[in-house]
């Protein structure tokens, strides 16, 4: 159990502290873009497909560079790869927010924009990921991933909400303009961080040996193959479902405004935070069972939504599907960091992006074009059903392997 003398090393740690107030302010943002983002696609478009072409052509180059961004992050400074990838999102997020301002923003502006974040975050995916353990060290990983969640989450809980707010008072624009000033807070952070040495162990690494390498060990470990499995599964049927659509939904199902839009997000961020907080207290031996109820919760959050005619009753279905949604995403990443030989941990990481991005795009087609054809209700509905069948299957089968003790690394 990771008890609150770990929480408290944490935060003694001046690197971790620096880089995870900077992630807050800078996801803040992000999440402040992402509501902007989707409101501006309702109201150019009432396909749900066109919002899940978004994410897929964010999700394309994540394909073809996550592996490659992973080999990088073991060769080369993960710092500096950081201060490159916010420096791209920053002129993404200023073309947006200008091109919103004079009125000129259009569908395929948004869709490229997209796609170059989409290489963005091929390089900052594995890199992230593979800081945060460098920084704390091995023993406390499990809680600097539960720390990574609840800011990943609380910041989902204000990020929406201000941008609803700052929206109305300011117009949409701002919001896009308060996402690129975030990125500054994360840039200094990342100044302040002592640079890492490289986790090689001598000769270079060829991006081709690096990758086969990275899928051997992944191949090899059946927690980690289980863990990514499980990502999969909730990436295909669970994320598109209340988060690609969620802007059509409010809007066309709930009849709601982007106010209530950002409060709907914001809400649902209460159950991301409590299950962030709640992997403080989880014994590994107790892991398996937990992820099971997550399962259980996400399909029920799916079901609820899906029958939803008022406010509270699809706040309180989010909530619940977020909890679920967070305890299993932070418990896979969990497993998997602990897991992870250090030398090939920014491999590793890239291939659980992948099993994320690179799937959110195809998964995204599949949901919406769905909903356009039977309807968001049936396709919540149907989304619910499939998940917990394939997830439940997934932990019965090879699940049982993730109380396993981690190997040793390999120095």
């Amino acid at each position: 159990m990771i008890g609150n003398a770990n929480f408290r090393a944490l935060f003694h740690n001046r690197s971790f502290r620096h880089y995870i107030t900077g992630e807050t302010i800078s996801m803040t943002g992000t999440w402040m873009q992402a509501m902007a983002q989707g409101w501006v696609m309702a109201t150019l478009t009432n396909k749900a497909v066109m919002l899940g072409m978004v994410n897929f052509a964010m999700g394309i180059p994540m394909i073809a560079l996550s592996l490659v961004g992973g080999t990088f992050a073991d060769r080369y400074s993960k710092r500096n790869i950081l201060l490159l990838t916010q420096v791209a999102q920053i002129l993404c997020a200023v073309t947006l927010g200008l091109l919103v301002a004079t009125g000129h923003i259009c569908i395929w502006q948004i869709i490229s924009v997209a796609f170059i974040l989409g290489i963005s975050a091929s390089f900052e995916m594995p890199s992230a990921s593979a800081l945060v353990p460098e920084l704390v060290g091995k023993d406390l990983i499990a809680a600097a991933v539960s720390v990574e969640r609840a800011v990943f989450h609380g910041t989902r809980l204000v990020g929406p909400a201000l941008a609803g707010y700052v929206m109305s008072r300011w117009g949409t624009a701002s919001a896009f303009y308060a996402n690129a000033f975030s990125f500054v807070a994360l840039i200094i952070a990342l100044y302040t961080i002592r640079p890492q040495t490289v986790a090689t162990t001598g000769a270079a690494i060829k991006p081709r040996s690096g990758i086969k390498e990275g899928f051997a060990y992944v191949r090899s470990d059946k927690p980690t193959l289980a863990m990514i499995a499980l990502l999969a599964a909730t990436v295909i049927f669970v994320f598109p479902s209340f988060s690609v659509m969620m802007p059509l939904y409010a809007k066309n199902v709930l009849h709601l405004g982007p106010d209530k839009l950002g409060l709907l997000m914001g809400i649902a961020a209460v159950g991301g935070l409590t299950g962030s907080v709640g992997l403080l207290g989880i014994p590994r031996r107790r892991r398996r069972g937990v992820l099971l109820v997550a399962v259980a919760g996400i399909a029920f959050g799916l079901t609820s939504l899906a029958v939803a005619h008022q406010f509270a009753v699809a706040a309180g279905s989010l909530v619940v599907l977020t909890l679920g949604v967070s305890t299993l995403g932070g418990l896979t990443n969990t497993i998997v960091q602990e897991r992870a030989p250090d030398p090939m941990r920014g491999r590793v990481s890239a291939i659980v992006g992948m099993s994320f991005f690179g799937l959110m795009p195809f998964a995204g087609l599949g949901i919406t074009s769905l909903a356009d054809n039977i309807g968001i209700r049936q396709a919540l509905l149907t989304a619910g059903s499939s998940y917990l069948c394939v997830a439940v299957t997934i932990l019965l089968v090879i699940g049982h392997h993730i109380q396993e003790q981690p190997h040793l690394n390999a120095d």
